[in-house]
């Protein structure tokens, strides 16, 4: 299993989408089944704040000189 706290967002949905199509296959036995739910509830919440954190940094760099957030269009420079 791998530990959401050290792992990336990408390993996190890595593994996330092994999971699914395991479960999804229907051959995995009950015991194993439960093992892979809990393991990807744990990953979710991981990703929810591995989002959540990356949020809070964006608003910070984004932040005006009164302390409000400043909201620009975002403009892809290639």
């Amino acid at each position: 299993m791998m530990n959401g706290n050290n792992a990336t967002f990408e390993s996190n949905m890595q593994r996330l989408e092994q999971i699914v199509r395991a479960m999804e296959r229907g051959d995995v036995a009950l015991d194993e089944s439960l093992r892979l739910f809990q393991e990807g509830t744990e990953l979710v919440r991981a990703c929810d704040k591995l989002l959540s954190d990356a949020q809070l940094q964006i608003e910070k760099v984004v932040k005006g000189a009164d302390g409000n957030p400043t909201f620009e269009e975002f403009k892809d420079e290639d």
